[in-house]
């Protein structure tokens, strides 16, 4: 090996790429913006970027932690490009948090500090696997939603009366849609919503008297 390449850095750098790999394949099983290999070089990027400043600054001088604290604003411009704005909905929150947890945990491993690194990833995979699991098996994942209502009489009066229901459950509705025909009211609108959130809206929308339905918005 090349003398700026010694066994530790190697091994530094291999941990952080399968840390970073391990998350991404999370990620990657359930289609998230980040996959494996975005969070495998966000990880092993931020280790290199740490193993540099630290050499650079033993050979030449100055400050060890200088080029690596450049990693977290730097991280901030990956992540604001993973949050994506899909139908009035922000989507993304998530893998944005997982990029910048995966910059920080290839700075560690980068430092030497590889139980650490090993921990934080752990910690990672238990908050993205079982508590999102939990979020979903309780309903308390937030899902985008289309409501469909159908009801007769004035349009006016249907839909003002639906906006205030909605408006009194505090859900953000967007894209609504009316139209008539043969006598009927259709309206139509998106909401972001937990499953609690959705029965307990369906079932002040049906107590209207309008026909109601939910389900994922059509592509």
């Amino acid at each position: 090996m090349a003398f700026d390449l010694s066994e530790p850095i190697v091994l530094h750098l291999l941990l952080a790429a399968a840390l970073g790999g391990i998350v991404g394949l999370e990620r990657q099983l359930r289609q998230k913006p980040a996959g494996i290999r975005t969070n495998m070089l966000i990880c092993f990027g931020s280790a290199l970027y740490t193993v540099i400043s630290y050499q650079m600054a033993g050979n030449v001088g100055g400050d060890h932690t200088r080029i690596a604290a450049q990693i977290i604003p730097g991280i901030g411009f990956i992540g604001a490009g993973v949050v994506l704005r899909e139908r009035g909905t922000i989507i993304g929150i998530t893998s944005a948090a997982t990029i910048f947890m995966m910059a920080s945990i290839g700075m560690a491993a980068g430092a030497g500090m590889v139980w650490t690194a090993i921990f934080a990833t752990l910690i990672s995979l238990a908050s993205l696997i079982a508590l999102g699991k939990l979020e979903a098996s309780v309903g308390l994942d937030a899902r985008l939603m289309t409501f469909h209502l159908t009801t007769t009489g004035g349009a006016g009066d249907v839909v003002q009366k639906i906006h205030q229901i909605v408006q009194d459950s505090q859900v953000p509705a967007h894209r609504w849609k009316v139209r008539t025909a043969g006598g009927e009211t259709m309206v139509e609108f998106d909401a972001e919503t937990t499953l609690p959130q959705e029965r307990e809206l369906l079932g002040k929308l049906g107590a209207t008297g309008a026909h109601c339905e939910a389900g994922p918005p059509r592509s």
